[in-house]
C-alpha cells in the first residue's frame, strides 16, 4: 500500500475548532497486537521525524525501547515521541494493549486532545476494541478509528468492521475511506468525503485516478451515509440533503472538523502501518480535526494559568526522577515556580531519548526534572495543587510472595518496591500479618513479570517469588473441655495458675467468644481476662498450624495461690487449657472461598466456566453481560488456593481481553487430600 497526497482540505487558518499550532498530544490506543508502535513509527517516518521506519520485531522502534519490551516484543509501558507535519506538532502517547500495562496510559488518555484507535481488519478481532471505546466514551474524549493491516490476507469488508463495532460506540462511526480492489488486492481507496479516488504506489504518495465505474455506485451511498450523518448535527446541511441540493464542499469540511473535534462522530480510516500506507492521511485527519489543547484543558476544569498535568513518574533512568506532564494555560520555563518549587530541567521525549529544552509551549509534553511533589495525576499550579486525577485500575487479582535472596538486600528492596509503586499505580505491596509474607501485588502474572524484571535491573535487587500463602483457618466440630495447670517453683515466689474451660463451635464468621462462669471466687477477678488472653494466644495456632476462628470458650473453673499466682501464670494456664481443648475437639480445616465475576468476549464464556469448574470452581450463572455489548459475564465461587494463574489462563482462553474480579466470600470446610497437602505445606513451611 502507498499513501495519499494532499486531500484539499481547508486552509490551516480557516479550519473549525483550531485557534493556532500549538502542539497537539494524540494517543494511539488499541487492544494488543494491532500495530500501535508500528503505526507510530510509520507516523514518525512519514512525517520525517525519522529517516527510517524502524521494527518492533526488530528491536528498532523509538517506542518499546525498554529491555522488557524488546524480550517480549511488545509494550509494557506508555512511549512518548514527537512529530511535525506540515507546521503542526504533535506528540504520540503510544499506550500498552495488555491488560497488565495499560494504567500506565490512562492519566496520559485523560490529557490528551484526541485518540486513535488501532484495531485488526478483522470483525470479531475488531469488536476486542469495545472496552477501550467504552473508556473514550467515559472521558468523552474525540476519537478516531483506524483499521491497520489493511494489505493483510485476513483483512475483511470495512463495513462489516463498522458493523461490529458500532454496538460497542456511544457516537455514530462514519467511514471516512473505503478500498478499491483488485481481486484479492487493494490497490487504492476512495475518499468518501472528497468524492475522489487514489491509487496506492509503494513507497510512493499516491496518485489520483479517475473513479473507477464499478465503485461509482458505491461512493454515491457511503457519500449519502456520511452526509446524512453529519446533519444530524447541522440544520442547513440537512435542509440541503431534503432539498436534493449538492451541499458546498466547504460546509461538509467544516463540519467533519467540527463534529470530530466535539466528540459527536468517529471517523473510520484504514491503511498499513507496516508499509506505511494511509499515513500521511491520518497525519491530515489529525492536522485538521484533532482539537487544540483549550479542549482538553477545558475537560480538566483548568484555567488560564500555568499549570503541568503530570501523568507518569520516572525513577530509573539515567536523568533520575522525572515527572511526565503536559503543559496547560501558558508556556512552561525552566526555573518557573510550580506548587511553591522551581521546576528544574526541561526535557521533550523521543521513545528513551531525552532532548533538553529550555522551555515548552502550552499543550506541550515534557518531563520535568526536581519536582519532588509531583505524583501521576497531579495536576500543578503556581497556587499549588489543582486538581488530582485518578486513573482506571483493574482490580488487582494477582499477587506473589517475594523475598531477597541476599538478606543484605531488604532495605533496599523496600525502597525499590516504594520507587517503583510511584510509577505504577497499578502495583501496590504489603507485609502481611498473618504469614510475615512480603507480597507484591498487580493487574497480572504478565505486569508482576515485568515488575521484577525492572527490579533486578534498575536496583540490581534479585528477588525469589512464590503464591502467596493461602489464608486457611481452622476451627472445631464439637464441644470439649480441658483443665489447664501451670505450676512453677523455682525459689522464691513460684507460679501457679489453674483453669478449667469448656469449648463450643461458632457459626461461620462469628470469630471468639468468651464467657465467665466463675463463682465463689475460685479465681480472682483480676486474673480472669488472663484466661481469656491465654485462650486467644493457644488460638494463633491450633493442632493443624493454622489460626483458629469460630470458638466460644466458657471459664468454668480454676484454683489459685494467694503468694504465687500471677497475670502470666494465668495466661499460660489459659493457653494449656486451650490448646487441649482444640485438639479433642474434632479440629477440622477452612478454606477461604471468593466470588469470582469474569468478563469475557462473547463466545468464551463456556470456555471460562469449563476452566473455572477444573479449579474447584461452582458455576453460579453465565449471562451476557449486563452492560456492554458482545460480551458475557461468568460468576462463580471458587477457593483462593484456586486464583493463582487464573488470570493468565483466562486471557488464553480470549484473545487476552477477559478481566475478573474476586471478592472473599465465605469460609468452607476442606477435607480430603486437599486438606492434607496444605496441612503438609504448612509444617514444612514452619
Amino acid at each position: 500500500m502507498g499513501d495519499t497526497t494532499n486531500t484539499g482540505t481547508t486552509p490551516h487558518g480557516s479550519r473549525p475548532g483550531r485557534t493556532g499550532s500549538a502542539p497537539r498530544m494524540i494517543a494511539l490506543v488499541g487492544p494488543a497486537g494491532t500495530g500501535k508502535t508500528t503505526l507510530a513509527e510509520a507516523l514518525l517516518h512519514a512525517s520525517g521525524a525519522i529517516n527510517r521506519q524502524g521494527s518492533v520485531e526488530a528491536g528498532t522502534s523509538v517506542g518499546d525501547a525498554s529491555p522488557e519490551a524488546r524480550a517480549r516484543r511488545g509494550s509494557t509501558e506508555l512511549n512518548l515521541c514527537r512529530l511535525e507535519y506540515l507546521g503542526d506538532t504533535f506528540v504520540l502517547a503510544d499506550a500498552p494493549g495488555s491488560t497488565g500495562f495499560a494504567v500506565d496510559a490512562d492519566l496520559a488518555l485523560q490529557m490528551a486532545d484526541m485518540a486513535i484507535v488501532v484495531v485488526d481488519p478483522v470483525a470479531d478481532r475488531a469488536a476486542l476494541a469495545g472496552p477501550i471505546l467504552r473508556r473514550l466514551d467515559e472521558l468523552e474524549l474525540p476519537h478516531a478509528i483506524f483499521v491497520n493491516r489493511m494489505d493483510g490476507a485476513r483483512a475483511g469488508s470495512v463495513r462489516e468492521i463498522l458493523s461490529a463495532l458500532q454496538p460497542l460506540s456511544r457516537e455514530p462511526l462514519m467511514l471516512r475511506q473505503f478500498p478499491i480492489r483488485q481481486g484479492e488486492e487493494i490497490t487504492g481507496f476512495v475518499d468518501v468525503a472528497l468524492e475522489r479516488a487514489w491509487r496506492y504506489r509503494p513507497g510512493q504518495p499516491s496518485e489520483p485516478i479517475p473513479m473507477p465505474e464499478d465503485v461509482g455506485l458505491r461512493e454515491k451511498g457511503e457519500r449519502q451515509q456520511l452526509l446524512e450523518t453529519l446533519a444530524d448535527f447541522d440544520d442547513a446541511l440537512m435542509e440541503a440533503l431534503l432539498m436534493d441540493e449538492e451541499p458546498d464542499p466547504a460546509t461538509i469540511l467544516a463540519d467533519l472538523a467540527v463534529d470530530t473535534a466535539t466528540n459527536r462522530v468517529v471517523p473510520v480510516l484504514f491503511g498499513s502501518a507496516l508499509t506505511g500506507g494511509g499515513m500521511r492521511r491520518l497525519l491530515k485527519l489529525l492536522r485538521h480535526e484533532a482539537p487544540d489543547p483549550h479542549a482538553a484543558a477545558a475537560r480538566l476544569g483548568l484555567d488560564d494559568e500555568p499549570a503541568l498535568a503530570v501523568f507518569k513518574v520516572t525513577t530509573g533512568g539515567a536523568m533520575g526522577r522525572l515527572a511526565l506532564g503536559r503543559v496547560f494555560g501558558a508556556a512552561l520555563r525552566e526555573g518557573t515556580e510550580l506548587a511553591g518549587t522551581r521546576v528544574g530541567s526541561l526535557f521533550r521525549m523521543q521513545g528513551d531519548k531525552t532532548n533538553k529544552t529550555a522551555d515548552a509551549d502550552a499543550g506541550d509534553v515534557v518531563a520535568v526534572a526536581k519536582l519532588e511533589q509531583a505524583r501521576p495525576g497531579t495536576i500543578l499550579g503556581r497556587s499549588g495543587l489543582l486538581a488530582e486525577l485518578t486513573p482506571a485500575i483493574p482490580a488487582r487479582n494477582t499477587a506473589l510472595a517475594i523475598a531477597t535472596r541476599d538478606r543484605r538486600d531488604d532495605v533496599k528492596l523496600s525502597a525499590a518496591l516504594h520507587r517503583l509503586c510511584e510509577e505504577d499505580p497499578a502495583l501496590a505491596w504489603e507485609q502481611d500479618g498473618d504469614s510475615h509474607e512480603t507480597l507484591l501485588r498487580g493487574i497480572n502474572d504478565e505486569h508482576l513479570a515485568v515488575v521484577l524484571a525492572r527490579l533486578k535491573r534498575r536496583y540490581g535487587v534479585e528477588v525469589t517469588s512464590s503464591p502467596p500463602r493461602v489464608a486457611y483457618r481452622e476451627t472445631i466440630r464439637k464441644e470439649a473441655g480441658a483443665r489447664g495447670r501451670h505450676k512453677k517453683q523455682s525459689g522464691g515466689h513460684g507460679q501457679f495458675g489453674d483453669a478449667v474451660i469448656e469449648i463450643r463451635p461458632l457459626s461461620r464468621g462469628e470469630g471468639f467468644a468468651f464467657e465467665d462462669r466463675i463463682t465463689g471466687g475460685a479465681i480472682p477477678r483480676q486474673w480472669i481476662p488472663a484466661v481469656e488472653a491465654g485462650a486467644r494466644d493457644a488460638m494463633m495456632k491450633g493442632p493443624l498450624g493454622f489460626p483458629v476462628v469460630d470458638v466460644a470458650v466458657t471459664l468454668l473453673d480454676g484454683s489459685f495461690h494467694s503468694v504465687d499466682s500471677s497475670e502470666l501464670a494465668f495466661r499460660t494456664a489459659g493457653r494449656m487449657a486451650m490448646a487441649e481443648a482444640l485438639e479433642k475437639a474434632s479440629p477440622c480445616l477452612l478454606e477461604p472461598v471468593f466470588r469470582v465475576s469474569v468478563d469475557m468476549p462473547a463466545g468464551t464464556g463456556a470456555k471460562a466456566g469449563s476452566a473455572l469448574s477444573a479449579r474447584r470452581g461452582q458455576i453460579l450463572g453465565l449471562d451476557q453481560h449486563p452492560e456492554w455489548e458482545r460480551w458475557e459475564r461468568v460468576e462463580a465461587l471458587l477457593p483462593e488456593a484456586a486464583l493463582h494463574g487464573l488470570d493468565a489462563e483466562l486471557r488464553a482462553l480470549s484473545q487476552g481481553l477477559a478481566s475478573f474480579t474476586a471478592t472473599f466470600d465465605h469460609m468452607t470446610e476442606l477435607a480430603g487430600k486437599h486438606a492434607d497437602d496444605a496441612i503438609r505445606m504448612q509444617a514444612k513451611a514452619a
